[in-house]
């Protein structure tokens, strides 16, 4: 996924500035697609550069004038082409694993350590994952699209029921390891 399309998605919702785009990250997306502001304003420059967005000047006083980006129709024209292009599967790079496939080298306690810790995050990641409705709830009643609400809860659901899957085959690591010790 590129970045510059998950921006032109949301300014297809409403004009933004950069850090209205960020908070709309940090609430949605972010989960599975983060950006930080130094790269969304980066990409703003860009997709003004390449005539996808406009940017309209906000005077303020006593602060800095605002920048408000709009979605132009050549943006608005590249974001649905890259929704219709298929997606490639994608490898997967889990540097937990990378550790695991290597954890022979520790002891059990640290083996078990390193998988709990991962547990305590994906736990974690469970709670903050129930937030995210009422987080979006500003964002569902700008858009007032039912639609737009339907596919957005379809990406939160695959992120629980991927984080449920890893947290279970992380407990049953645990579980396996345990079990191996008892068997020496």
């Amino acid at each position: 996924m590129s970045l510059h399309h998950a921006i032109l998605g949301f300014l297809n919702y409403a004009p933004m500035t950069g850090y209205d785009l960020k908070k709309a990250f940090d609430t949605s997306v972010r989960h599975f697609w983060p950006a930080d502001q130094a790269q969304i304003y980066r990409t703003l420059k860009e997709l003004t550069r390449r005539g996808w967005v406009t940017v309209e000047v906000v005077p303020q006083e006593d602060r800095p004038n605002r920048k408000v980006y709009h979605l132009t129709e050549a943006g608005r024209e590249e974001l649905r082409r890259w929704l219709r292009a298929p997606s490639e599967p994608e490898e997967p790079r889990v540097p937990l694993l990378v550790k695991v496939f290597f954890a022979g080298q520790l002891s059990d306690e640290e083996a078990v350590a390193l998988l709990e810790r991962h547990v305590g995050g994906l736990r974690a990641q469970l709670e903050a994952y129930a937030q995210i409705p009422q987080q979006t709830a500003h964002y569902a009643e700008t858009v007032q699209s039912s639609r737009e609400v339907l596919f957005w809860t379809l990406t939160l659901d695959y992120g629980v029921r991927l984080t449920r899957a890893a947290l279970e085959w992380a407990e049953e690591a645990v579980h396996t390891i345990h079990n191996q010790q008892e068997e020496r």
